[in-house]
C-alpha cells in the first residue's frame, strides 16, 4: 500500500514497486482511505505529512498495531520520524530513489518472512 497525497508521487512509487514484481493493495491520500486498505495490505509505504491533516507517523502506527502491517516512512526529513513508531522498518527519503525503494522493500519482504 501507498499512503501518499501527491498523486504523481504516488504513481511513480507505485510504477517503481510494480516493476520489481510486486502487487500494490492500492493507493491512499489519507488516513481514512489508508484504514480501508489496511486489511490488504503487507506492507505500507507511508508518506509522514498528509493534506488532511493525519499525520504519517499516526497512520503507521495503526498499521502496525491494528493491521500487523510492516511500514516505511517516506519524508524529505527523516529525523522527524526516526524511533517514533515501534514497528516500523525504517525511513525512505524524499525525494526516492528506485535503489533505495528496491532495498527498503525488499527488506521489508524479508523481515515479514523472519515473523511467520
Amino acid at each position: 500500500m501507498i499512503v501518499e497525497d501527491e498523486l504523481f508521487i504516488a504513481l511513480d512509487l507505485e510504477d517503481t514497486v510494480k516493476a520489481m514484481g510486486f502487487d500494490v493493495a492500492g493507493l491512499a491520500n489519507s488516513k481514512d482511505q489508508a484504514m480501508r486498505l489496511a486489511p490488504h495490505a503487507d506492507i505500507a509505504f507511508v508518506d509522514v505529512n498528509l493534506v488532511d491533516g493525519a499525520t504519517g507517523p499516526e497512520i503507521g502506527r495503526r498499521l502496525v498495531e491494528d493491521y500487523g502491517v510492516t511500514v516505511v516512512f517516506m519524508t524529505g526529513n527523516p529525523e522527524v520520524v526516526e524511533g517514533r513508531v515501534t514497528g516500523a522498518l525504517g525511513v525512505v527519503t524524499k525525494p526516492a530513489m528506485p535503489s533505495a525503494v528496491e532495498k527498503t522493500l525488499r527488506r521489508a519482504v524479508e523481515a515479514r518472512r523472519s515473523m511467520y
